[in-house]
């Protein structure tokens, strides 16, 4: 399990509370997701202005809200892309958490989709044509 300790340290500490009446969704979320966002999260920036780069769309010159609604449009419509991104993800699962994962993954996988949808959202302003 070298690797599966290797990830959990590197993932670092959960993110948000968990009680006793916490679903096991949301505590796959606070403990899995949180910090797998977190940690990827220049990455993810750098991976879709990529995917911006690579349409030659007209990105930069939207206004915010328009920027907004691509961000969330792309990773909902574009199948290949939403893939890469959960796969980028899920790369960073234990054992254990896979296993929990395959079990509920049509659920996961939306609410993963939607977090990483806001994270971008919350950060459009880092999404500016470099000269």
């Amino acid at each position: 399990m070298e690797r599966d300790s290797f990830i959990s340290q590197l993932r670092g500490e959960t993110i948000g509370t968990i009680t006793t009446q916490t679903s096991s969704e949301e505590i796959f979320q606070n403990q899995t997701l949180r910090p797998i966002l977190k940690l990827q999260n220049d990455f993810f920036v750098a991976v879709f202005e990529n995917q911006i780069g690579k349409h030659k769309n007209d990105f930069y010159k939207l206004s915010v809200e328009k920027k907004l609604h691509y961000i969330e449009n792309v990773i909902q419509k574009d199948i290949k892309f939403r893939n890469a991104l959960k796969g980028m993800i899920i790369g960073m699962f234990t054992l254990e958490e896979y296993a929990d994962y395959i079990t509920n993954s049509s659920s996961l996988n939306k609410r993963m989709m939607n977090m990483l949808i806001e994270r971008l959202k919350s950060q459009v302003q880092l999404f500016e044509l470099q000269e």
